[in-house]
């Protein structure tokens, strides 16, 4: 048996076994070689059997509980696999293998919080096991955890090449953090399956993703040249059960006519990805771009049926990552309670701090006020560097908090050494991914960055802060029609009265720290910039104490040459244009039951109702 095993013939090493007499059918080594061959010939039932005797025979070796619930979960029996693998685990506390095992058990369950958990310990027990690096990273990027993705991918460029499935969904990961060369490096080296049936749709959805990378990229040409290697009518040809294929190759498709301004087919090409069986998180994808499509074509009922339906599919994913924030008095923005009140910040001690020039300068605002438009705008002057958009102030909070630190009370007792720490911290992490930075001043750009006001004025009190208005339904609007990343973003965004009463959640605590701090801020709005771009330019340079506003102005043709991960990647390599003016009025009647929630906001920027 061990011969034909080591020769590779898993076949023969069940055929061995079968002419074993009984009382044979107890030895240890037979029993392992026959599990394995099984197994190895996708006889998962049986193997799950035979794992099962040698976990009775040898109750404390932990390897066979592993075996065993590996052999349970392929056979479907996730119940029978949870046991073994977690008494596996009670055995051998720092086997990175059975951590691994369970991780992928929870992950097929959809318990992405255990999953992350379990595979970023199988990570930190053995860091150069790749295919938990990889695992653990979908599982955090499926939680919304940023921070422990980007630490799971480092180096991910570098990997060896990664069967095709892996490597579509490490390259769509690594496109995200902003990495498109890499993740195109990953695509050109997947290893495609030895037949040419299971090979073809993988071949397929790999050019599928190389043109959505090359559009998210701003590469229109190039992802127009690489459609053109993928025509509907190899789409239509595959075999039925190739549904992934079937709807990346659509979707791709739609993407570049959408892109294209042929709306109209985008819609159709939507449509029919959505008669398939997709999960959740694709289901909500091409339901965005359905509805974005519909209300390009100005058929608002349809589109607003569409977001509907793609609210409703992301708050099942956040119903498997948080449920928590799915209660009736759950606050999807937490910090909105982070209050510091002038008698406490009386009680800061002062502490010495960067300059205006040798800090960030901060954008902050509502999300899709214009926040990624004015950072493009400060990219593009030779003195400014943004880092796309990265939430490294709120992970200082996260930190304060992990060594017992109290937020934002504790503030007030930081002593220089404790500030210095974390602007160390912050800069390390800058460095991370701007590591050119030399001398021009970092742009900050995090729209909820605008709820951490003490932290910022902790750590960088003379620093610029801008604050980006727009109007506030057109704001919930924008955000509404977007497919959001962050769980808890997904819920807030889930319906017009969420989003609307956190917005005046948001809005109230910004106020209140304004008047406690006093910090130095420019307020930018939106339909000013676009009405008056040349005087508003002029004025953010005054503010930021720039001689030339000549660069601010030429944004566009700067964003055309560059990745940028928010969803307003294509719009701001266009220009300043008015039609994201006033959209929110064709959809009037949604609004109307948010618009006392909305209306101290309205009156207090100067917008009408």
């Amino acid at each position: 048996m061990a011969s034909a095993w080591n020769a590779g013939d898993a076949e023969r090493v069940i055929e061995l076994a079968a002419q074993a007499t009984e009382g044979a059918g107890d030895d240890e080594g037979a029993l392992v070689l026959l599990g394995v061959a099984q197994q190895a010939t996708g006889r998962y039932a049986q193997a799950a059997t035979t794992f099962g005797r040698l976990c009775r025979l040898r109750p404390a070796v932990s390897a066979y509980w592993n075996n065993l619930g590996v052999a349970s979960r392929l056979a479907g029996d996730l119940a029978a696999s949870g046991q073994a693998l977690r008494q596996a685990r009670q055995l051998a506390p720092r086997d990175a293998e059975v951590h691994y095992n369970l991780g992928l058990l929870y992950t097929q369950q959809r318990d992405w919080p255990a999953a992350r958990q379990a595979l970023l310990e199988a990570a930190s027990l053995a860091p150069s096991f790749i295919e938990a690096r990889l695992q653990a990273a979908y599982a955090c990027y499926v939680c919304g955890d940023n921070a422990a993705q980007e630490e799971m991918l480092d180096g991910a460029g570098e990997w060896p090449p990664q069967p095709a499935e892996q490597a579509l969904i490490l390259a769509a990961m690594l496109s995200v953090q902003g990495a498109s060369e890499a993740a195109l490096r990953t695509l050109a080296r997947a290893q495609l399956p030895p037949t040419e049936a299971a090979a073809a749709p993988l071949r397929l959805r790999i050019a599928a993703q190389r043109v959505v990378l090359h559009e998210r990229s701003n590469q229109v040409e190039r992802a127009q040249e690489e459609l053109q290697q993928l025509p509907l009518a190899a789409i239509d040809a595959l075999p039925p059960d190739a549904v992934q294929a079937r709807a990346d190759g659509w979707r791709a498709h739609a993407a570049m006519a959408s892109r294209n301004g042929a709306h109209a087919e985008a819609a159709a090409l939507y449509r029919r990805v959505l008669a398939l069986p997709l999960d959740d998180e694709s289901r909500a994808s091409v339901g965005f771009g359905l509805a974005i499509a519909c209300d390009r074509l100005g058929r608002h009922d349809e589109a607003w049926d569409a977001l509907e339906a793609a609210h409703a599919a992301q708050l099942e994913i956040a119903r498997q990552v948080m449920p928590e924030r799915l209660a009736a008095d759950s606050q999807p923005l937490p910090l909105a309670d982070c209050v510091v009140e002038p008698h406490d910040y009386a009680r800061w001690t002062e502490l010495r701090a960067p300059g205006p020039r040798e800090s960030p300068v901060f954008v902050v605002g509502f999300p899709r006020s214009g926040t990624t438009l004015l950072e493009q705008m400060l990219d593009a002057h030779p003195d400014f560097q943004s880092m796309d958009e990265r939430a490294y102030i709120h992970e200082l909070i996260e930190s304060m908090e992990r060594v017992g630190q109290r937020y934002p009370a504790d503030l007030a007792s930081l002593s220089q050494d404790d500030a210095d720490a974390l602007r160390r911290s912050y800069r390390r992490r800058v460095a991370q991914v701007r590591p050119d930075l030399g001398a021009r001043r970092l742009v900050d750009k995090n729209p909820l960055n605008m709820q951490c006001l003490p932290m910022i004025m902790r750590l960088f009190p003379q620093a610029r802060i801008i604050l980006c208005l727009r109007h506030p339904c057109d704001v919930l609007l924008s955000c509404s029609m977007q497919s959001f990343r962050s769980p808890a973003f997904m819920v807030l965004c889930s319906s017009l009265p969420r989003l609307a009463h956190g917005y005046a959640r948001a809005f109230t605590q910004w106020q209140r720290d304004v008047e406690v701090f006093a910090p130095q801020v420019l307020e930018w709005r939106y339909e000013s910039v676009v009405e008056q771009f040349g005087d508003q330019a002029t004025r953010l340079a005054q503010f930021l104490d720039l001689a030339d506003a000549v660069p601010l102005r030429r944004f566009a043709e700067h964003a055309r040459e560059k990745h940028i991960s928010t969803p307003s990647y294509a719009q701001v390599t266009r220009g300043v244009y008015r039609k994201a003016v006033g959209r929110w009025r064709d959809y009037r009647e949604h609004f109307e039951p948010v618009l006392p929630v909305l209306q101290p906001w309205l009156e207090r920027f100067g917008y009408d109702g």
